[in-house]
């Protein structure tokens, strides 16, 4: 076999290689792992840039479809993500918020917040073995964040000041926001 026929051989083998991680069974979890290879630690809003969340009185659902009140977490450390298990980047995200939540459960509260109905949501927990708290958007609640943004995620200080907003996927697995949240808590 002559050298140029052996070397577009092997180059016609590494892109179909390649895109197996898109097409085909193993092309959804090829998106996964390289959207969470991508994904960057979470910018922090500056001190003197930081807003108070707008309201702490709006209603949301546990995961037993309970009803609540956010101004529960008023005065706590709070962790917001919104997300829906049909998009490949909440997908993506959730394993370092997991990983986040088992460092931080306890220490601050969070929500992991959907819009979705429990069928899919449990079984997606499930399949994923997540363990952090679901908490379920009441549709036409009055809330002072923007629940059409999924995935985004905030980062709530004691005083209700936005420290950390990010739209689309962030790791939040990483020392930068541990250190963060040690501060905050701390406080």
């Amino acid at each position: 076999m002559k050298k140029g026929t052996k070397k577009t051989i092997i180059n016609v083998i590494l892109i179909l290689f390649v895109l197996s991680f898109f097409f085909g069974p193993t092309g959804h979890y090829g998106k996964v792992l390289l959207n969470r290879i991508f994904a960057s630690a979470p910018p922090i809003i500056e001190a003197s840039q930081r807003e108070k969340l707008g309201d702490f009185d709006w209603k949301l659902k546990d995961a037993e479809w309970n009803f609540f009140n956010f101004e529960r977490s008023k005065g706590k450390v709070v962790f917001i993500n919104l997300w829906a298990s049909w998009r490949l980047p909440s997908e993506a995200e959730l394993a370092s918020i997991q990983e986040m939540y088992d460092a931080y459960k306890g220490k601050m509260d969070f929500y992991i917040i959907t819009n979705e109905n429990r069928p899919p949501v449990e079984e997606f927990m499930e399949k994923h073995e997540y363990t952090f708290p679901v908490t379920y958007l009441i549709i036409g609640e009055k809330m002072p964040i923007n629940p059409d943004v999924v995935p985004a995620s905030y980062v709530i200080d004691k005083s209700g000041n936005v420290v950390i907003y990010k739209e689309k996927i962030a790791d939040w697995s990483n020392d930068k926001v541990y250190t963060l949240l040690d501060t905050l808590i701390a406080e």
